[in-house]
């Protein structure tokens, strides 16, 4: 039982002997200056910063998505309710 525990202990003082190494050179690693950025939006040809892709076909997905979840609810309810209720509920 002490061999355990002891065995424990040693691997926690040994993960946080590694942590306390590691995680300062890793913060320390990136610079406060500035960098150059690219001017503009990387995914057109100069132009600013506008809409990708089809903003229409994704919303039709989502009102899709929505009414299918919409509908599974419904029959879900319908198909579980219990014997006592009234179904004028």
């Amino acid at each position: 039982m002490r061999s355990s525990r002891r065995r424990r202990l040693a691997a926690c003082v040994g993960a946080a002997a590694s942590l306390a190494v590691a995680l300062p050179a890793l913060v320390l690693a990136a610079s406060p200056s500035p960098t150059a950025a690219a001017a503009g939006d990387p995914r057109s040809s100069g132009q600013g910063p506008g809409l990708v892709g089809d903003p229409l076909w994704a919303i039709a997905i989502v009102a899709a998505i929505a009414l299918l979840s919409l509908a599974a609810t419904v029959v879900y309810v319908r198909a579980t309710r219990g014997r006592g209720d009234a179904p004028g509920r």
